[in-house]
């Protein structure tokens, strides 16, 4: 492949990386406002009603800010900020690890719990193999490319 070629190809891999991880961070920030700004719509599917249902659901939309404060310069830069997009990954196998372990220990009753974790599972699995996949381009690429 030509020079230029490669550079052609990095930038197409470097746009796809801040694509994905771009995706995966505006569905976490709109799934926090909703929560935030709407709990009482989502309080049921944590089985919490009420005042403390409500405050619980945006506590948990503030976590999930305070949780992608770190990809925005990801999306900005992935190379440069390379380390920072190995704390993203981190993070989201965090996630969905905690999630999983979370939902195969749930007793059995708990069906809007289920249905809840399920949907956090696939979002936070599919996120992670995502970006992983990005990461592993974008590297890839960068070793090829010697940048």
């Amino acid at each position: 492949m030509k020079p230029r070629e490669k550079a052609k190809n990095g930038d197409r891999i470097l746009w796809l990386t801040r694509i994905i991880v771009g995706a995966v961070f505006l569905m976490n920030v709109s799934c926090a406002l909703a929560f935030i700004l709407q709990p009482e719509k989502y309080s049921p599917g944590f089985e919490v009603a009420g005042v403390p249902g409500m405050i619980y659901v945006q506590g948990m939309g503030i976590l999930f800010l305070m949780w992608n404060a770190t990809y925005p310069l990801v999306i900005f830069h992935p190379i440069r900020y390379r380390v920072l997009f190995v704390v993203v990954l981190i993070q989201q196998a965090i996630g969905f690890t905690g999630e999983t372990w979370l939902w195969l220990t749930l007793p059995s009753g708990h069906s809007p719990l289920h249905a809840t974790g399920l949907r956090f599972m696939l979002f936070d699995g599919i996120g992670l193999i995502a970006m992983a996949g990005a990461y592993w381009l974008l590297r890839r690429h960068r070793c090829h490319a010697n940048l």
